[in-house]
């Protein structure tokens, strides 16, 4: 349906996609089947949107943007194309700025140019995006920080599970949490555990983290070979693992409490506080040829292991 208001200059609009009341489409612009654009919403030439995607009204889509499949943009998102604008200046190039499948963007939020919002993303209302925000992560606010991850039922948010969640809870394929002793002393309290007993691998590398700023993210990656056990000795920090089928998050709170992530297992850990030192355990030297990246080739390895 394309009502009759619409200024549609555009001859590449796919089957059943509903263009509404004052709609302007360039004529270049590229805009798949299944679509629905809501009233008052300008789309510049070099864009591309794809299948099934919805766009709120009042939204602006400057050339080069690229919104993926299943797409939802609500009404008021602000998209920006120049870091440095200034009236009559021109670039030569448009800034791209991708919105990957299934990511969602809330009403009144505001994305700056040459931004990536990942697969499945959830980005609030009236967040200001000014980095790229990965795959799955929720982000809220100014700047957009991330404040949990999208679950693989149903893409509800996943709930923060404490280390002392019972093991049958553990749905991320071999995850284990350990709670360790935890002595007290009036000289000072111990915590201690044992590899290749409590902890499954003898570590030949550790690296601690710390005076993270508690809105960045570290990790986002997998490991082929190596295995890795985190304790957080002091404060506190989420972790998010992600085995290609199912994702949760755990908290780390307590110096004596820790959690085991094995190869081939996406781990994030973000949502540090101010003085959380997180302690890792490797069972292999560093080796960048064990690491994946990024999280689209780590679905692929999963996928080709199943």
């Amino acid at each position: 349906m394309k009502h009759t208001t619409a200024d549609i200059q555009s001859e590449n609009i796919g089957e059943n996609t509903n263009v509404w009341q004052f709609v302007v489409i360039l004529p270049e612009a590229i805009i798949g089947k299944n679509c629905n654009i809501s009233s008052h919403c300008f789309i510049e030439n070099k864009v591309f949107i794809g299948d099934n995607v919805t766009v709120k009204s009042s939204v602006q889509l400057w050339d080069g943007i690229v919104l993926e499949n299943d797409v939802f943009i609500g009404p008021n998102v602000t998209f920006t194309n120049d870091k440095y604008p200034r009236s009559k200046s021109y670039s030569d190039s448009s800034p791209k700025t991708f919105v990957k499948s299934g990511a969602s963007i809330g009403a009144g939020a505001t994305v700056l140019p040459e931004i990536t919002i990942g697969s499945k993303a959830i980005v609030g209302a009236g967040a200001v995006v000014t980095r790229s925000v990965p795959d799955n992560a929720i982000v809220v606010g100014n700047p957009a920080h991330i404040v949990g991850y999208v679950s693989t039922e149903n893409n509800k948010k996943t709930s923060a599970l404490s280390v002392k969640t019972e093991p049958e809870l553990i749905k991320v394929k071999g995850v284990t949490l350990h709670e360790f002793p935890l002595i007290h002393d009036l000289r000072g309290n111990l915590t201690v555990g044992e590899f290749n007993k409590e902890i499954p691998f003898s570590p030949k590398r550790y690296f601690a983290v710390f005076d993270v700023p508690s809105k960045d993210v570290r990790g986002e990656h997998a490991h082929k070979e190596c295995h890795q056990f985190l304790v957080c000795i002091k404060g506190s920090c989420h972790v998010m693992a992600d085995d290609g089928k199912q994702r949760q998050e755990f908290i780390l709170d307590e110096p004596n409490k820790g959690i085991y992530l094995p190869p081939m297992v996406w781990g994030v850990q973000y949502r540090y506080s101010a003085d959380a030192v997180l302690m890792v355990f490797a069972s292999d030297h560093y080796d960048p040829d064990d690491y994946i990246r990024n999280y689209n080739e780590f679905m692929e390895s999963v996928n080709n292991e199943a």
